[in-house]
């Protein structure tokens, strides 16, 4: 239900836009200064190239840049998206109590008991809309309490909403847990060990911890979340509410009054991010390299190449990993020119991370979970009801279609963000394809298959 982002932060997301290729012009005149002043005796310099083809290879070389870095962030958000979508599925094959039906949400008046199809049909679509209401109207709440500047009110809803789900709904799981596979403890074992785990994943959700560990918690969280709308949640209620929430996340995201795109853009304004509790950070880190502020290093920071710092080596070395590597070393040195060139002419801009100095400069290093795409635990959630409501009926050819439709839909909602650099809905494309596969698959393609078995 929430926007995919990318970029350092929630601002970086509108400031990146146009960076790259000012950083890329600045660069193209620093370097041709700095060749204007060769040393006696030197080649001369060749002659100026034509202004078209130089802004041909900046388009080049942003586009190989792009290509790079929206493949790595591909890599970086189907890990988390298959871990909660797996943590569904083998609940719902191994528990059978997510899947017993008898107990619904106050939200959802109408239990489809009938056996007509028309009733079950209006039915869902009363209960469907029913929620989509009280999704709208609580979204409209938080956007205005974030536009008033209202954050108590806001943090202290969210800190309420995660301390249930990290102490009483985890309690629920872990004993639904023990019952399924037949483990003894003691309620004061059972007792410490909810303590232990809630206390620790508030601390890494709203103070300081691993960006791992703040992410396997925001994981389980999305994971825990698609559990209890299964359960909770009529047959027919889910999947028209998967269809209507994707409409929904297109207008709030998309139209000009919409709530999350209202939401997005104050953050922009304000230079803040959008609540940790809510966001998932794949937390790719880039390196910054900014002026210096000792006297004494101006000439040396003009004679000597910035070097890259550890941060920047270990995206390397990810990169390399993942088959993308920078050809030499020229580019990262280019790179940094240009990033310092960029801070030189802008200094107003706002800075996220910490300063460090090397060789005389400073490096600006962004936090981990400042960088990288952000995408919104509510697509984590839709998107493992929708895989998870899939195995529940036990055809694991359904399960694999849903899965491989999702992380498709994903894939291409990420293209489009690198197409429009904007804040994209993360829902449409795949719970589109989602809802396809599943009924392709379990309406025409099993029972072929069952058919040829037999």
């Amino acid at each position: 239900m929430a926007e995919l982002v990318v970029g350092g932060n929630v601002s970086g997301s509108q400031h990146e836009s146009g960076a790259p290729s000012r950083r890329q012009r600045d660069s193209r005149s620093s370097q041709q200064d700095l060749l204007g002043e060769q040393a006696p005796g030197s080649r001369p310099a060749r002659p100026e190239r034509p202004r078209r083809q130089q802004e041909q290879e900046m388009i080049e070389e942003e586009e190989e840049l792009n290509l790079k870095y929206g493949a790595h962030h591909v890599i970086k958000l189907f890990t988390p998206v298959t871990l909660c979508m797996a943590v569904v599925v083998a609940t719902i094959s191994s528990i059978t109590y997510y899947t017993e039906k008898g107990t619904y949400l106050v939200y959802t008046p109408f239990h489809e008991n009938s056996d007509n199809a028309g009733t079950i049909a209006w039915q869902a679509l009363a209960n469907a809309g029913i929620m989509l209401a009280v999704i709208a109207v609580m979204t409209g709440l938080l956007v205005l309490a974030y536009k008033y500047e209202c954050k108590k009110l806001i943090h202290g809803w969210l800190f309420l909403s995660s301390l249930m789900l990290l102490f009483l709904f985890s309690y629920l799981y872990l004993s639904e847990v023990l019952k399924a596979y037949n483990l003894p403890m003691d309620y004061i074992t059972l007792g410490i060990i909810i303590w232990n785990f809630g206390i620790m994943g508030m601390f890494s959700i709203y103070w300081k911890a691993p960006l791992v560990l703040q992410q396997a918690y925001l994981i389980f969280i999305s994971a825990l979340m698609a559990l209890i709308f299964i359960k909770y949640l009529p047959n027919w209620t889910t999947w028209v509410v998967l269809a209507v929430i994707s409409l929904w996340d297109l207008f709030a995201v998309l139209a000009p009054f919409g709530p999350l795109r209202i939401l997005v853009e104050t953050a922009q304004e304000r230079n803040e991010q959008i609540f940790p509790s809510l966001i998932y950070s794949s937390g790719m880190v880039y390196a910054l390299v900014g002026t210096t502020t000792t006297e004494n290093s101006d000439q040396q920071q003009e004679q000597q190449p910035a070097r890259p710092s550890r941060q920047s080596e270990n995206r390397s070395a990810e990169d390399a990993a993942d088959g993308f590597r920078e050809p030499d070393q020229e580019r990262v040195v280019d790179r940094a020119a240009r990033v310092r060139q960029w801070m030189e002419e802008h200094p107003d801009e706002p800075r996220r991370g910490r300063i460090v100095e090397h060789g005389g400069q400073e490096v600006v290093e962004e936090d981990d979970e400042d960088s990288g795409v952000k995408l919104g635990l509510g697509d984590f959630i839709f998107y493992s009801i929708l895989v998870g409501k899939a195995s529940s009926n036990g055809d694991w050819n359904t399960t694999l279609a849903c899965f491989v439709a999702i992380l498709i839909g994903l894939c291409l909602t990420l293209v489009f963000l690198a197409v429009f650099r904007r804040a994209l809905p993360a829902l449409p494309i795949s719970i589109t394809f989602g809802l396809i596969f599943y009924f392709l698959t379990s309406e025409v393609v099993s029972p072929f298959c069952n058919a040829l078995s037999d």
